[in-house]
């Protein structure tokens, strides 16, 4: 069993920065490829960052491309999501998952991720 806990969320202005963290316990996430998803109100779980299981490799979503930047310590079992130049489209529900396969490559889909973080909201005003 993997438990996933998600930090650093909060209310931020817009342009601002947060960093989020994800902690896992139960396992170790080495071999595995991560994912940062996030969910606004009355919208579908969207894909964020994903990153491969020794950070050599990154996919981003067009919205954040050049502003969010995902990383990962394994020796910490952790894995971040640096948010900058914030805007209110930004404000969402994140949540960091775990795939389901290990090895060298990264996804983009809910479907390939089989453990979820709780979530963490984070809120940027205007």
């Amino acid at each position: 069993q993997v438990q996933l806990v998600e930090s650093g969320g909060g209310l931020v202005q817009a342009g601002g920065s947060l960093r989020l963290s994800c902690a896992a316990s139960g396992r170790t996430l080495s071999m595995y490829a991560m994912g940062w998803f996030r969910q606004a109100p009355g919208k579908e779980r969207e894909f964020v960052a994903t990153i491969n299981w020794n950070g050599g490799s990154t996919s981003y979503a067009d919205s954040v491309k050049g502003r969010f930047t995902i990383s990962r310590d394994n020796a910490k079992n952790t894995v971040y999501l640096q948010m900058n130049s914030l805007t209110p489209e930004d404000t969402a529900v994140y949540y960091c998952a775990k795939s389901r396969l290990y090895g060298s490559s990264w996804y983009r889909d809910t479907g390939e991720y089989d453990y979820w973080g709780q979530g963490t909201q984070v809120t940027v005003s205007s």
